[in-house]
């Protein structure tokens, strides 16, 4: 059974969706202390984060890095605070959706199944995929390059596979959204973008330049 925390101050919308949840068989539990977040998603250990950014004592960012530093459990971010800088600080934070309210709870419920999916069912295929001398062992999820490892998170992880398996050939981002969310509704291109640069970023970190190549308003490619 999948465990969700669901770290929201409106008691109101934290019980909607403690409900429909339940009624799909997942465990979950709301956080009641909002100055000591941390001690109850170590507690709980939860499979999957909801999180508001407009909190008591600390907002949504600041768990998030806290959560961040110890853990990749997947985190939605559910939040009114719509404005492009939030949902941007969002993603660049470690989060790896976001809902904007007023949701449709069957919307939040199709992204939490996606994410449960895609973070826990992700079939390992126990090979070794290599892309400028970078090797990925898809059995641990690992991306080594120059004795190093680098970091991913599973968003990254997923459009590095995406694209290293279609080396050479342009990846739609229809395709990487919908090997990301499994679909490419309700998704805002924005969020595919901050993960597809977020990738990049990481790359070029550990020495590896120029390695994805975006093909405007296309999509891209490892060249």
């Amino acid at each position: 059974m999948y465990k969700i925390l669901i770290i929201e101050d409106d008691q109101g919308i934290a019980e909607g969706i403690q409900t429909r949840c339940q009624s799909w068989g997942f465990e979950v539990q709301c956080v009641k202390d909002f100055k000591d977040v941390l001690h109850t998603f170590v507690s709980f250990h939860p499979h999957l984060v909801l999180l508001d950014i407009t909190l008591p004592f600390y907002d949504g960012f600041y768990w998030c890095s806290e959560i961040r530093k110890i853990s990749k459990t997947p985190i939605i971010f559910i939040s009114s605070a719509t404005e492009r800088m939030n949902m941007l600080m969002a993603m660049n934070m470690g989060g790896d959706d976001f809902v904007c309210k007023p949701f449709d709870i069957d919307v939040l419920l199709a992204k939490i199944h996606a994410l449960l999916r895609r973070t826990y069912d992700f079939s390992n295929e126990n090979t070794v995929l290599e892309f400028h001398g970078a090797l990925i062992d898809t059995d641990k999820q690992v991306v080594m390059y120059q004795a190093q490892q680098i970091a991913l998170s599973k968003n990254e992880y997923l459009i590095l596979i995406c694209l290293v398996k279609n080396k050479g050939k342009v990846v739609s981002r229809e395709k990487l959204m919908n090997a990301l969310w499994q679909t490419d509704s309700f998704v805002d291109e924005n969020t595919l973008s901050v993960n597809v640069n977020r990738l990049r970023k990481k790359l070029e970190n550990a020495g590896m330049d120029h390695v994805i190549e975006t093909k405007f308003k296309v999509g891209y490619m490892i060249v």
